[in-house]
C-alpha cells in the first residue's frame, strides 16, 4: 500500500523494537537511504507491532526513524521489472502494516522528523496520533513518476478531507509541518530539539490510563467513524454500557467519587 521514492536496493529488514517505561518504540534504521519501506521492512515492522500488541506491559506505541528523514516511501528497486504478483505482494504487505497500526490495542504515535513521502506519509496519516518537527515535510509524489498514490489516499483523505487530499495527490507538492497541523495530518509541530521529549510526554500522559479502557476506546473510534450518526449512537451506547461494567471503569468511577487515585487492573 502506498507509492515510493527512489531509494536504491534494500538488502535486509532495518527495524528495531524496544520497550521504555511501558512505551513500545519501533524505529526504522536505514537513515542513509531515508528509511525506505521495503517489503522486508514492512513485514518486520508488522511482526514487531503485533508483538507489542500482545504485550500487556506496553501501554503506548511510538513509530519513529533514525536519521534526517522519517521515510521516503517504498523501495522503487523492488517495483521495477517485476511481475504483477510481485507488485501485489508489496502492496498487500503494506496494507497489512497499515491495518496492524489500527488493529493493535495500544494508541500508536508517529514521531516525524524530516520528510514523510508517499507510503511514509501514508503511515503518518494512519497512526492514531502524529507529532512532527517543525521542519518536517509531507507529500504524496507518485503522480510525478507515473505511479499515482492510490493507496496512500485512503488514510490521507480520511485525515485531511477530500479537497486537500486531492491537492496533495494531484500535484505531488510538499506541505510544511505548519500546514500539516492546520489540515489535520499531524497533531502538533515542535522544534526539532523538542520532538523526542514532546512525544515521550504525550505517550506518558496517555499511558497512565487503563490499558483495557484505551483499547476499548481505540477500537470503538474506528468502528464508529464511518457509520451514520444513528448507527454510531446505537453501537457506541452498547460499547459504553459494556465498558461501564469493566473492573477498571468501576474502579475509576469509585475512585473519582471517593476523591482518590484509581488503581488500574490493566
Amino acid at each position: 500500500m502506498g507509492c515510493a521514492a527512489d531509494n536504491g536496493v534494500m538488502t535486509a529488514p532495518t527495524v528495531t523494537a524496544t520497550v521504555q517505561d511501558s512505551i513500545g518504540v519501533l524505529t526504522f534504521e536505514a537513515p542513509e537511504r531515508r528509511n525506505p519501506l521495503s517489503l522486508a521492512t514492512m513485514r518486520d515492522a508488522t511482526e514487531r507491532l503485533r508483538a507489542f500488541g500482545a504485550d500487556p506491559a506496553v501501554r503506548v506505541i511510538v513509530i519513529k526513524a533514525s536519521g534526517p528523514a522519517f521515510s521516503a516511501g517504498h523501495d522503487l528497486s523492488e517495483m521495477v521489472d517485476r511481475t504483477l504478483d510481485d507488485e501485489r505482494e508489496i502492496f498487500a504487505a503494506c496494507a497489512d502494516l497499515m491495518s496492524t497500526v489500527h488493529a493493535v490495542r495500544q494508541p500508536v504515535i508517529a514521531q516525524v522528523q524530516g520528510m514523510a513521502l508517499a507510503a511514509g506519509c501514508q503511515l503518518v496519516a494512519t497512526c492514531d496520533l502524529a507529532v512532527a518537527a517543525d521542519t518536517a515535510r509531507f507529500s504524496t509524489p507518485g503522480v510525478r513518476i507515473g505511479l499515482f498514490c492510490s493507496t496512500p489516499m485512503i488514510p490521507l483523505s480520511r485525515a485531511i478531507g477530500r479537497k486537500r487530499a486531492m491537492q496533495m495527490l494531484l500535484t505531488g507538492d510538499m506541505i510544511e509541518a505548519a500546514t500539516a497541523v492546520d489540515w489535520g495530518l499531524i497533531n502538533e509541530a515542535v522544534p526539532g530539539e523538542a520532538l523526542e521529549a514532546t512525544v515521550a510526554d504525550l505517550a506518558a500522559r496517555i499511558g497512565q490510563f487503563s490499558g483495557d479502557t484505551l483499547a476499548i476506546g481505540k477500537r470503538a473510534f474506528y468502528d464508529q467513524i464511518d457509520r451514520t450518526e444513528p448507527e454510531a449512537y446505537a453501537q457506541m451506547s452498547e460499547v459504553m454500557s459494556q465498558n461501564a461494567m469493566t473492573a477498571d471503569a468501576q474502579e475509576g468511577m469509585s475512585a473519582f467519587l471517593g476523591k482518590r487515585a484509581p488503581v488500574w487492573t490493566s
